[in-house]
């Protein structure tokens, strides 16, 4: 879980991406010079147990790397929780030798990715930590008291390799405080009087949700991204922007299971089970007697609700988009491959339409329109032109226009990272122009939809 959530926050992944590449990782790789190599140790496991064998060699690695100041004088050793599936180590590379540096040009953007946050978050669970100098601050005015607070790092210990996206929450606005001694005079040169509202909790991104999951005992760390995966690619909720949004079926759905099937579906009753097929894995219960415990109310509650649910029809959205077949406004309709426009007329009309994103920029060859497009699998995104394949013009990165005034090329958006924030940039599509310009507050193409 904490694997899925890191990837998540860190390196944007999907659950079910985080899985598929970590599987890539434990089954093997091809690497140069070594064969087939299995990266790191069994991934479906929730433990936190590592071997002496593996501890000692982070040990000596990290004094050869960092020195000894950065190895503790007792390996770390962490408690698992509760319920943890024990019978495998925590996740971790199969050996320190295996630098990510040293076997990049073996691995996949994505499995170097992984395979490096594993690595270092590995090595930094076994180093000493950081130290931080803390100071509070009291600043007397009038009758009233101000109180602040900052810290210094002294000692960077594990995060001269790892920081947790949590960490970089927490240490969030705690900046250091000025050297000052008691009896020194502030002066107030501005108060800012600030208002604060309840707000509702934020929408779950798969990170905090899979969060959620563990805190309330739902599931295991192996069923995380299908459930996930599941309830997305049946319609139930959307991803947008990495948030999660209920659909308007997903609502109906709930409504339907919470009012006729309200003992069943609520967090407790899953946690529950859960730990009843621990018991009967362990062989304090038997399984017969705890079917029969459920099948008996859960029999007569299905059978009331197959008499009481009435069939509900969601309505399909009316487009502005006219059939050129029949003459009506067509609906968008959703299917295995995603949304698309269908003839509301089926079957009389058969007619049906992909939908594109048309952006107001032109083709840096003919000058026509691009348009976003998926590749096959549908994981990621490109542009290319409209009058394809007349026109083979393609871009992975968003044409915003403009041209390069250094070279004239045409000129894309991209994200860069400075330090630990994030700013779009323009910059020229010709690798070896490499002209780079801040994005204009308001600039960018305007998409639309069309057939």
């Amino acid at each position: 879980s904490q694997l899925q959530q890191e990837a998540s926050r860190k390196l944007r992944f999907t659950t079910k991406r985080t899985m598929l590449v970590a599987q890539q990782l434990y089954e093997g790789v091809q690497i140069k010079g070594s064969g087939a190599t299995g990266l790191v140790t069994y991934i479906r496991t929730d433990s936190v147990r590592v071997s002496n064998e593996a501890q000692k060699a982070a040990r000596k690695y990290i004094a050869k790397l960092h020195g000894k100041e950065y190895v503790p004088v007792k390996p770390n050793v962490f408690r698992s929780k509760k319920n943890a599936q024990d019978a495998h180590e925590a996740i971790r590379p199969t050996s320190v030798e295996l630098t990510p540096k040293s076997i990049k040009e073996s691995l996949t953007n994505d499995q170097f990715k992984l395979y490096r946050m594993i690595y270092d978050r590995f090595l930094a669970s076994q180093m000493t930590p950081a130290r931080y100098k803390t100071v509070q601050m009291d600043i007397g005015a009038a009758d009233f008291v101000f109180r602040a607070y900052g810290e210094t790092m002294v000692f960077a210990g594990y995060m001269v390799v790892y920081t947790s996206s949590s960490d970089e929450e927490e240490k969030e606005g705690k900046n250091p405080i000025p050297l000052l001694k008691a009896g020194d005079v502030c002066v107030c040169r501005e108060l800012e009087p600030a208002q604060h509202f309840t707000q509702p909790p934020p929408r779950y991104t798969e990170a905090s949700l899979v969060r959620a999951l563990e805190d309330k005992g739902i599931g295991r760390p192996s069923t995380y991204a299908p459930t996930i995966s599941t309830i997305i690619e049946r319609g139930y909720i959307r991803r947008e922007k990495r948030v999660l949004y209920p659909t308007e079926l997903g609502e109906v759905v709930t409504n339907l299971m919470l009012n006729h099937f309200n003992d069943i579906v609520n967090t407790e009753f899953t946690a529950d089970i859960e730990e009843q097929l621990d018991e009967i894995a362990e062989g304090n219960k038997p399984w017969t007697q705890v079917l029969k415990d459920f099948y008996g109310p859960f029999a007569q509650t299905l059978e009331k609700a197959e008499q009481e649910i009435e069939k509900i029809e969601i309505k399909d959205e009316v487009s502005d988009v006219v059939c050129e077949k029949c003459g009506a406004n067509m609906v968008y309709k959703r299917g295995r491959f995603g949304t698309f426009l269908a003839c509301p007329n089926f079957p009389a009309c058969r007619n049906t339409k992909a939908i594109v994103e048309r952006l107001d920029v032109p083709c840096h060859k003919c000058g026509a329109h691009l348009i976003k497009r998926r590749t096959k699998n549908g994981r990621r995104v490109f542009y290319g032109c409209e009058n394809y394949p007349d026109c083979d013009f393609v871009a992975w990165d968003l044409p915003v226009g403009e041209k390069c005034p250094e070279c004239g090329s045409y000129m894309v958006e991209k994200t860069i990272t400075q330090g630990k924030d994030r700013k779009q940039v323009y910059r020229c599509a010709n690798k070896e122009c490499g002209f780079t310009m801040d994005k204009p507050e308001k600039a960018g193409g305007k998409e639309e939809s069309d057939a």
